[in-house]
């Protein structure tokens, strides 16, 4: 089982916008266990979407599914204009 992060830092005033984004998405792509956070201390204005894999496979099918899934693109449209920066992160649950 792996966790994937997605980890924004949000533009100011943006990062509630971008999180109830995220979520939607989520929702919609029918991700399995899936959480979205913010930030209560370290960088302002942060939010990750978490959510698990059963292995790299299952997160590469959710990479084209991504690609080629307008409704879900449609639900994400918009959202690079709400971050600064970003990066993702896979781990290993042991």
């Amino acid at each position: 089982m792996i966790v994937v992060r997605n980890c924004f830092v949000a533009k100011p005033g943006m990062g509630s916008k971008l999180a109830a984004q995220m979520k939607e998405a989520a929702t919609s792509a029918g991700f399995g266990k899936y959480r979205v956070l913010t930030d209560l201390t370290g960088e302002f204005n942060r939010v990750v979407l978490e959510y698990e894999e059963k292995d790299l496979a299952g997160f590469e099918t959710q990479m084209k599914k991504y690609a080629t899934d307008e409704s879900f693109r449609a639900k994400m449209k918009g959202y690079t204009e709400m971050y600064v920066t970003g990066y993702r992160e896979i781990m290993t649950i042991v």
